[in-house]
């Protein structure tokens, strides 16, 4: 059984994200964990100190979480009346991102799906910037889905990769389960700026080719452009349903998702993209 992590700040962009989960995962056993956290507005340690009576706004907030909470499971049972689905509400006094760490490894979360931007005005608390850092900080695949955007059918998707991967990733299969499940062709895309592959890059492409052999797949070459270009290239030529890369730190996916030149491909592009940790955050 599928278990996966929904934060959300109660906006409709969180709701939009919730609501491209179902659909994601319409055909498995899933047990989706409905997480909303929460910090009063006036809290501080100093303050708490000295005026004890605040806990009060704690219990307000929680008391608002847990109704928020409430109201979208009764939403989406309503809405799509999914006997595989089953749902837990998590409301917590913490930040997103420490209480999203606590809750993949207590739950043992296989996958988090958000939306990229949250809330506006006072009660913007679940932003891009969030997504970016659960993306950099949980060790987990996460799913940023983009405001406004509509479910489609997963025909095709586009793996982005320097083939530098450790074959082992815990997460590798998730390439081949989508694959299955939604009788995907999936897109093999390399930037290619006149540096041959080395050894260890074809031995890894070996094994995709291998590792894919029953699913629909194809090799792609884009050359002489930088990875954000072969990317933008290849959205533009193409109807991708979903984008994924594998998120090494310190390699040109930290700059692909941490620079400003990211936003055009996160926030214009329009379509869900998953993002898969690499072997060495994982174990770091």
């Amino acid at each position: 059984m599928k278990r996966i992590l929904l934060p959300t700040d109660f906006s409709d962009n969180a709701y939009n994200a919730i609501r491209y989960a179902m659909q994601f995962f319409k055909d498995e056993e899933t047990i989706f964990y409905l997480l909303n956290t929460f910090t009063p507005a006036s809290y501080h340690a100093e303050y708490l100190i000295e005026n004890p009576t605040v806990y009060g706004l704690e219990d307000v907030a929680l008391a608002n979480s847990n109704k928020g909470l409430e109201r979208i499971e009764i939403k989406l049972k309503k809405e799509f009346a999914n006997q595989k689905h089953e749902f837990v509400r998590l409301s917590a006094f913490n930040t997103l991102i420490g209480e999203i760490k606590e809750v993949v490894d207590t739950y043992k979360i296989d996958l988090i799906v958000m939306g990229t931007k949250g809330a506006t005005g006072a009660k913007e608390i679940f932003i891009g910037t969030h997504t970016m850092y659960t993306i950099k900080k949980v060790k987990c695949p996460v799913i940023a889905v983009p405001s406004g955007y509509q479910y489609q059918t997963h025909n095709d998707i586009l793996f982005t990769t320097d083939y530098n991967f450790n074959p082992k990733n815990l997460f590798i299969p998730l390439l081949r389960e989508i694959c299955d499940k939604h009788h995907s062709k999936l897109h093999v895309l390399n930037a290619y700026t006149g540096v041959p592959l080395h050894e260890k890059q074809e031995k890894t492409k070996m094994f995709l080719d291998k590792y894919l052999e029953k699913n629909t797949h194809v090799f792609h070459i884009a050359e002489d452009v930088d990875v954000l270009e072969a990317v933008e290239g290849f959205l533009a030529k193409h109807t991708i349903n979903l984008l994924i890369m594998i998120h090494n730190k310190h390699s040109f996916f930290e700059n692909l998702l941490f620079t400003p030149v990211i936003n055009k491909i996160t926030y214009h592009t329009n379509i869900p993209f998953l993002v898969i940790p690499s072997e060495k955050r994982i174990q770091s």
